[in-house]
């Protein structure tokens, strides 16, 4: 008896297995990325905080009034793709006016490499914006002494949104920034991503009149 027993429990683990391998095999595809245009093309944009920047990495905020990014779209036909993001060098972001969520501290953002913006048209329209290694940098002084780096091993895609208005917006919640701390009592050692907030306003500063603007 045990044995059939045995034989039985084995067909039958055999047969899910089948059936898994089965509904894996026949999986759908993801569906391709839809095409996305950025006009106009060739036009230079800058890209100004609106409201507040946070990064939060443990316990501790990093809060700043004033960022100011620029860039450019690129010139036709690099300005659509028919199945994907169209992206878009843009400077290192500037971040000054800045205040810790600590008592007593004082923090500095630096930022240094090749950044990059893209855009994928849909639903709502996404942006991803890509942080080189070591790009941010944190450093705080005073009662905490403190070193946030940002992407420190690998580019780090940061995923906001885009939408379409008199001017632009571009919006980052609560979006992940993988990053190390180092430093001694107070810093956040433990913490391995930083939280980011920001919403810019983009304007065209080729042609004021104009918008920038993606769609498909």
């Amino acid at each position: 008896m045990s044995r059939t027993r045995s034989a039985l429990a084995l067909a039958m683990a055999a047969a899910g297995a089948l059936t898994l391998a089965s509904v894996t095999a026949t999986a759908a595809p993801l569906p391709a990325a839809g095409s996305t245009t950025v006009t106009p093309a060739g036009h230079a944009f800058k890209a100004t905080l609106s409201g507040r920047a946070t990064l939060k990495a443990g316990a501790v905020t990093v809060t700043c009034s004033v960022s100011v990014a620029t860039g450019t779209v690129p010139a036709a036909p690099g300005n659509t793709n028919p199945a994907g993001p169209v992206s878009s060098p843009i400077s290192p972001p500037t971040y000054s006016s800045c205040t810790a969520s600590l008592p007593g501290v004082t923090p500095t953002v630096t930022t240094s490499g090749a950044w990059q913006v893209s855009m994928q048209n849909g639903s709502p329209i996404t942006a991803t914006m890509k942080v080189p290694v070591g790009g941010l940098v944190v450093q705080t002084t005073g009662l905490a002494n403190c070193t946030v780096t940002a992407a420190p091993t690998a580019p780090a895609n940061v995923g906001g949104t885009w939408v379409n208005g008199a001017p632009p917006s571009l919006t980052f919640t609560n979006a992940s920034v993988p990053v190390t701390v180092t430093g001694g009592f107070g810093c956040p050692t433990s913490a391995t991503a930083s939280i980011f907030n920001a919403v810019y306003k983009v304007t065209d500063t080729t042609n004021p009149a104009q918008q920038i603007t993606v769609g498909p």
